[in-house]
């Protein structure tokens, strides 16, 4: 298992991603593709607000968060920086729809029509739009949210009723296992998933983006298509929090420590 120093300086950060950037590269350069294709999106959960304004002055414009009232308070304590982003990358209970709907610029894991609901109205009484991504459970792990794969096209199929919502692709947390053969299943399913989707999506609907790969496997998903990759840990460091703080059912010791 990997252990990622933690970066507490803008120079630390710097070197931090250009360490991931380099790792990009590399796999896109395996797989043949364009380093431009795939967007690295920090996962900043669980840190201060003092080393996000130092990864936000080496470039992090962008961050993502699994937890809403985490992200909502970040949000409001760092309003003074031009430009930064939040993305929601967990799982959202309709009681936090309000919040995403006033401060979020994008959710990746919607997976039910109850928060698609209420998270279009929240948006359209705003003026807003948000752009979203569709949870895919590839792994089949009943403690994971997401959709089944085989529930996904009729669920897609009624998300245009939602207008404020601007579905560009899917999402997938794949196994949490060091071994590749039993993580890249997953990142191959979704890219089969999202072609089959280009030809039965409604107008409206893109399935541009996959979004798939975190610090212990990005590499193996960029080789299978992501077009976003969330990477925490080989950005900030190691977490003392356990993903399982995160994601029902994983254990604090378990492969998934080193999954963001």
């Amino acid at each position: 298992m990997n252990t990622y120093a933690t970066a507490t300086t803008v120079e630390d950060f710097r070197h931090h991603l250009q360490d991931v950037h380099t790792r990009i590269d590399a796999a896109c350069r395996r797989a043949g593709r364009d380093p431009a294709t795939v967007r690295l999106l920090p996962v900043t959960k669980t840190v201060s607000e003092a080393r996000l304004r130092n990864a936000y002055a080496a470039g992090v414009h962008t961050m993502g968060e699994n937890k809403v009232q985490e992200a909502h308070r970040k949000w409001q304590a760092m309003g003074d920086l031009p430009g930064l982003k939040w993305a929601i990358i967990g799982h959202l209970q309709t009681n936090k729809v309000k919040d995403v709907a006033e401060f979020a610029a994008e959710f990746q894991a919607l997976d039910n029509l109850r928060v698609a609901e209420a998270l279009d109205r929240r948006l359209q009484a705003r003026g807003r739009a948000l752009d979203v991504l569709v949870q895919v459970n590839t792994s089949h792990e009943e403690q994971k949210y997401g959709l089944a794969p085989d529930a996904v096209e009729a669920f897609v199929k009624q998300l245009p009723a939602f207008s404020s919502l601007r579905v560009r692709g899917l999402m997938t947390l794949a196994l949490f296992s060091p071994d590749p053969a039993r993580v890249r299943p997953c990142f191959v399913k979704l890219r089969a998933l999202r072609e089959q989707l280009r030809q039965t999506a409604p107008d409206g609907i893109d399935m541009d983006e996959l979004s798939m790969g975190m610090s212990g496997d990005f590499e193996l998903a960029i080789e299978e298509g992501a077009t976003i990759v969330r990477v925490g840990q080989a950005i900030f460091g190691a977490r003392k929090t356990p993903d399982s703080y995160y994601w029902p059912g994983t254990a604090p010791d378990s492969p998934a420590d080193a999954a963001s």
